[in-house]
């Protein structure tokens, strides 16, 4: 599969590519990305190279698709994360995927995420024809069950100790997303604020 491009008002969702491996090493400077996700920590720009091979890879076997998550507009086309559609499985029923993103520091709580989900989600759903997006999440990583809740998944449970990275295993938050589902901010049984 040749990677796809998605544009929305404010952003441009493009597959990295070596151009972008500054801004992926700074981004991932933050300690909170590896907090959360499975980012190696110390974060060099070796990692990042690695990554963008690693992405290219993905699109060509169709098993992963990442975008980075670039400001329109922008005079330096400025990075502010990255989103994809991780492990899709193809079902004779449709298949499915998991929805993961990380925000650079300095882009957060400017709706970026939520409006680049939203297209990352329209795509896997009519163009990859998906019938399940899942979202999960280390527990206690607030920002992103907001912004899942904000998109309308579904929270389905916790699962104690799924989640495995360098850190070793963690208890996971899990909510999904279906093609029929209402968008629409649902409320969850968790206690995650607003």
């Amino acid at each position: 599969m040749q990677p796809v491009t998605l544009t929305t008002e404010r952003l441009v969702l493009r597959a990295p590519g070596i151009d972008d491996a500054d801004a992926i090493t700074a981004a991932c400077q933050d300690p909170e990305i590896p907090r959360w996700t499975t980012v190696p920590s110390p974060y060099t720009r070796a990692d990042a190279e690695e990554f963008i091979d690693l992405v290219a890879q993905w699109w060509h076997d169709g098993n992963q698709t990442i975008w980075g998550i670039f400001v329109d507009g922008a005079t330096d086309g400025a990075l502010v994360g990255t989103i994809g559609l991780h492990h899709i499985a193809e079902h004779a029923a449709g298949g499915n995927a998991e929805l993961g993103y990380w925000m650079a520091a300095e882009a957060r709580g400017r709706g970026y995420l939520v409006e680049a989900a939203r297209a990352v989600l329209d795509w896997g759903f009519d163009e990859r024809g998906l019938a399940r997006i899942q979202w999960r999440a280390v527990v206690g990583n607030v920002a992103s069950a907001r912004a899942a809740r904000a998109l309308g998944f579904r929270f389905e449970g916790t699962q104690r100790q799924a989640l495995t990275s360098a850190r070793g295993r963690d208890d996971g938050w899990i909510a999904a997303l279906l093609p029929g589902d209402d968008r629409a901010r649902v409320d969850w049984p968790i206690d995650i604020g607003l």
